[in-house]
Formats: C-alpha cells, sequence, structure tokens
C-alpha cells in the first residue's frame, strides 16, 4: 500500500513549517468561535486553574528569600512555566492565547461576533477558575510555608502589580502576550509532548522573570494576594480591591495589542490565499 504524502507529514517528528503553522492556527481559531458556550466555559476555568497552578509554584519558589535575584527570576520563570504547559498539554481555553484567534478572522473565516464572543466567555471563565484554583490554595494554607514567607511572597507580588504606573503597566502587558503567543505558537507547530514543553520553556520564564504582566496570571496573584493582605500579611493596605481592577483592566488590554501582533504579523507573511 503505497503512503501519500500527507501521511508522512503526520508522522514526521518535525515541526510544522511556518505556513503550515499560520493554516493550523486559522482551523484552530474556526474551531474556538464555534465551540459551546458551557463547554467553552468549562474549558476556561480549567485554564484559569492552570495558569494559577503556575503561579502558586512561582510564589511558593519566591518564599525563600535568601537565593539571589538571577537565580530567583531564572528558576520562579521556569516553575511558572506548569501554567501553560498544563494548558497546551491537556486542553484548555486561555484568554492570552485565544486573541491568535485573529489569524481566522483576518482570513474571513469567523466573524467579529464570534471572536468577541470566545474572548469575552474565556476572559470570565479563566477569572472563575483562578478563583476557585486560589480559594482552594488559601484553604490549604500554603501561605504558612517556611514560616509565612510564602504568603509574603504573594502580597510582595501583588503589590508591585497594583503599584505600576498606567503605561508601564500597559506595556509589560504587550510584552508579555508578545512571548506568550510565541510560545503557543510553537505549541501549534509542535507533533509532540515534549516539543510543546521544551518550546514553553524559555518564552514563558523569560516574560516571568523580566516581570512582564499577563492577565490570567493576574487573576491569581491579585486576588491572593489581597485575601492575604487582609489576613495581616504584608504591609496593611498593599492590595485593594481598586488596584486589583486597575491592573486587570490595562493588563487585558496590553495582553491582546501583544498578541494581535504575533497573529497578524504571521498571517501577513504566511496566509495562503485559497482558489476559487
Amino acid at each position: 500500500m503505497s503512503i501519500v504524502k500527507e501521511d508522512l507529514l503526520s508522522i514526521s517528528p518535525d515541526e510544522l513549517a511556518p505556513a503550515a503553522t499560520e493554516a493550523k492556527a486559522e482551523t484552530i481559531g474556526v474551531t474556538k468561535a464555534s465551540m459551546g458556550g458551557a463547554k467553552c466555559f468549562v474549558s476556561a476555568m480549567l485554564a484559569g486553574a492552570f495558569i494559577g497552578f503556575g503561579a502558586m509554584y512561582f510564589c511558593t519558589f519566591l518564599g525563600d528569600t535568601t537565593m539571589a535575584f538571577g537565580a530567583q527570576r531564572l528558576i520562579g520563570g521556569l516553575c511558572f512555566c506548569l501554567g501553560l504547559c498544563l494548558v497546551l498539554c491537556c486542553g484548555a481555553e486561555l484568554f492570552t492565547g485565544n486573541v491568535l484567534m485573529a489569524c481566522a478572522k483576518a482570513s474571513g473565516k469567523i466573524s467579529f461576533g464570534g471572536m468577541f464572543r470566545n474572548w469575552g466567555i474565556v476572559w470570565v471563565g479563566n477569572l472563575a477558575g483562578s478563583l476557585l484554583a486560589m480559594a482552594i490554595v488559601y484553604l490549604s494554607n500554603l501561605q504558612g510555608m517556611n514560616g509565612g514567607e510564602v504568603g509574603n511572597a504573594f502580597v510582595s507580588v501583588a503589590a508591585g502589580k497594583v503599584a505600576l504606573e498606567p503605561v508601564t503597566l500597559f506595556f509589560k502587558a504587550v510584552l508579555c502576550n508578545i512571548l506568550v503567543c510565541l510560545a503557543v505558537w510553537i505549541g501549534f507547530s509542535s507533533k509532540t509532548t515534549a516539543d510543546k514543553v521544551l518550546g514553553i520553556l524559555l518564552p514563558i520564564s523569560a516574560f516571568v522573570a523580566c516581570g512582564f504582566e499577563h492577565c490570567v496570571a493576574n487573576m491569581f496573584f491579585l486576588p491572593m494576594g489581597l485575601v492575604l493582605n487582609g489576613v495581616g500579611f504584608g504591609a496593611a493596605g498593599a492590595v485593594t480591591l481598586g488596584g486589583v481592577a486597575y491592573n486587570l483592566v490595562l493588563a487585558t488590554a496590553g495582553n491582546i495589542v501583544g498578541g494581535l501582533l504575533v497573529g497578524l504579523a504571521y498571517w501577513f507573511v504566511y496566509h495562503k490565499k485559497q482558489g476559487k
């Protein structure tokens, strides 16, 4: 029996070529736009919880206050990669990655309504999943580890995020989702779990080490910091509800811009128009 070219490509260990990756991004965008609301919401809750687990791992590591700055940022960034590894390998709807649906919209395969509907459901679902994960982590008393230093780390991270100037916060969010969407793009091109995990490590650990702003991660970091600050961790009043809302609004806007820069650039370069 002869094997056609498509069969050989499907079993090849090599990653997809850039044009094939862009075509796959469009196909994925169409699938996401047509997903049922309930399934989309629950899948988004999973992604919110997964990113929260990465944030939990990151702050647990930051609870060691004796480590040098560079080593702490590098290893903490690698710890945070847990979140996107779970999203890409286990399957879940992540708002920041779904900005890449713009490829399918640019090709006319989905409507603005379908794209914005997905973004809205996924954003709210990510928030719900993050809050659920936060509640479970809080009740586990993870914050009490290392004499309460883990709890102080959560508050310190959150306090730093709500204190950012608007322009700084916005562009930190743009840079963040450039790196996140590049990691997701690597995931699209990958054919094995090992490819996805290895491809994620550098861009995701880079955005974390550099202190960039990811709205879904902040859905875990900021409420956790707010609650822990309210029960006595960190300086009184370091994290406020208004500060949480301020950060999430600007981080979301910046993440959208960063994701559009990646998706539309690759669409422009590699999109192949179909013949009539």
